[in-house]
């Protein structure tokens, strides 16, 4: 298998996942936190070594660039090459400088988008996998929560084929008594 099916298999297997995924009012950092578990989870069921926070190979910017960037999750698969996943709320330039050297290193990089409307694809070869949310105002003043529905399985009703014809309106008799 090449490195571009192996990543679209991944990226399907993980988006699989996400779909699956449930909450009501969290907050963003609480819905980046579970995001993150369900990422760990799917990795882990996969036989593979799995680390939060890893070291990314692109440093940071000035004035911290002797640091390292990190990863919200890093895989060591022993059967193809490092996956590495980021799951963000925003659109930030960063996180695709990030996972571009990431794969520019070997890596297969994935990137968990979530949030409201539409969302802005990444550049090749990072395959993006998004979980759509819903938002609204927290009435108790946390900003504001997101929640996600569990998503139907079954295909939308079919529609009825047969004509409609226009009814005439008829005249009830109204009880007696008004009963």
């Amino acid at each position: 298998m090449v490195v571009g099916e192996d990543a679209e298999r991944l990226a399907a297997s993980l988006a699989g996942l996400i779909d699956t995924v449930t909450f009501a009012d969290l907050t963003t950092d609480e819905v980046t936190a579970r995001l993150i578990d369900t990422v760990v989870g799917w990795a882990t069921a996969q036989g593979w070594r799995v680390y939060r926070r890893a070291a990314s190979v692109l440093p940071l910017p000035p004035p911290m660039s002797a640091q390292q960037s990190v990863l919200d999750v890093a895989c060591a698969r022993p059967d193809g090459p490092p996956v590495v996943v980021e799951v963000d709320h925003g659109t930030r330039r960063r996180t695709w400088e990030k996972l571009l050297a990431e794969a520019d290193a070997g890596r297969i990089p994935l990137w968990v988008r979530w949030g409201a409307g539409r969302l802005t694809a990444p550049p090749a070869p990072i395959l993006m996998v998004t979980c759509e949310v819903s938002s609204r105002t927290d009435p108790t003043g946390r900003g504001r929560v997101h929640s996600r529905s569990p998503r139907a399985d079954m295909p939308p009703p079919t529609h009825s084929a047969v004509r409609v014809e226009t009814v005439a309106a008829v005249e009830l008799p109204l009880p007696p008594n008004g009963a």
